[in-house]
């Protein structure tokens, strides 16, 4: 039973650790990068779509992206939500085609902006990692009087190793994406 509980804690947390990375990659830097761009939501026939679905999405420089829809009647909405997307600063255009879309280059301040915000995701996804470990340490004291104190006491123990554990991959991913948003 303490088993099941440390097993499900470990498999939520390196969850919530993945789904941190990914919210990282969401961040700009100052290279274009496909994973900015795949879960905007886009407007197709009155259902949010992220972009992904809709079309594929190709970097040949540094500052663009060439996004070619499946479907070409899609290409207005699709200029429109990236045009639209907040923390971006994108400027795509249609040539009926494709969309061409071209990211300026960071300021100094900019950069730091998305320091700010890079930190308190990281600060929301380590919430995540504790509030895992309050409800599996709730879990544990569930399970007072079928199991041994001593054992509840071990899993705590084992528990907390755990979330640092967690806690340290976030901070890690943490400041690597630092790393590449002050790189000039």
């Amino acid at each position: 039973m303490i088993s099941d509980v440390m097993t499900e804690a470990t498999e939520k947390m390196a969850k919530a650790v993945d789904v941190a990375k990914d919210d990282f990659a969401t961040v700009r830097t100052g290279r274009i990068n496909a994973a900015l761009f795949q879960k905007i939501p886009v407007d197709y026939y009155g259902s949010p779509t992220p972009l992904a679905q809709l079309a594929s999405l190709q970097t040949p420089e540094a500052r663009t992206l060439i996004v070619t829809p499946y479907d070409k009647t899609a290409l207005k909405e699709i200029e429109r939500s990236i045009a639209t997307f907040p923390n971006l600063g994108a400027s795509p255009t249609n040539d009926g085609e494709i969309v061409r879309v071209t990211i300026p280059e960071l300021t100094q301040d900019r950069r730091k902006e998305f320091v700010k915000l890079v930190r308190g995701k990281g600060e929301d996804h380590k919430v995540v990692i504790r509030n895992i470990r309050r409800r599996a340490k709730d879990d544990l004291e569930a399970l007072k009087g079928e199991v041994s104190d001593d054992e509840i006491a071990r899993s705590d123990k084992d528990l907390e190793t755990l979330t640092k554990k967690h806690v340290d991959l976030i901070d890690d991913a943490l400041k690597k994406k630092e790393a590449e948003l002050l790189e000039v």
